[in-house]
């Protein structure tokens, strides 16, 4: 595999939206019902979803790709989660990766990436929310010396579910 990484621009929003749409359904489509997948992808990766929050000076997207092929992407933004942290943390809001790249490091790489751009922009910690169901990301983070501080809500459709809510002290 020949992959190389880029912050994402502007002009990568459609792009970006289609992978992270297929990212989505190609992990969370058989666990989730149809309905509910359905309004969370129009709202996620429709026109006023990923493509438009490119357009926030706030938010740093990385991204991996291959052949000009968009493989991963990583968004890394102010903190958002509903749970008590530190003035000045980070969020780690998406590290999607489609299949075929899982296991190839190149979500090890992008999370590198993360957290050296929030030390060096000198943020006390990064979290992030992960499905509770998604013990192989559960333990990546772990691997990274991520721990899980207490749950938050995340909305699909029409349910909210309580996701588990991890954290790396920096």
């Amino acid at each position: 595999m020949s992959v190389t990484y880029r912050d994402a621009a502007i002009a990568d929003g459609p792009a970006l939206a289609d992978m992270g749409r297929r990212c989505f359904v190609e992990t969370f489509g058989p666990h989730f019902p149809p309905d509910d997948m359905t309004l969370h992808l129009g709202r996620m990766f429709g026109p006023e979803g990923l493509s438009a929050e490119l357009h926030d000076p706030d938010l740093r997207v990385r991204m991996a790709e291959e052949n000009g092929e968009i493989a991963a992407y990583l968004k890394l933004a102010p903190m958002s989660l509903p749970v008590p942290h530190e003035p000045g943390a980070l969020e780690v809001k998406q590290l999607y990766v489609l299949g075929l790249w899982q296991g190839a490091g190149v979500a090890a790489v992008l999370m590198d990436s993360a957290i050296e751009t929030a030390r060096s922009e000198g943020a006390p910690a990064i979290y992030l929310s992960v499905w509770e169901q998604g013990a192989r990301a559960i333990a990546f983070y772990a691997r990274r010396g991520f721990v899980q501080i207490g749950v938050a809500p995340f909305q699909l459709g029409s349910r909210a579910y309580q996701d588990p809510v991890m954290r790396l002290g920096l």
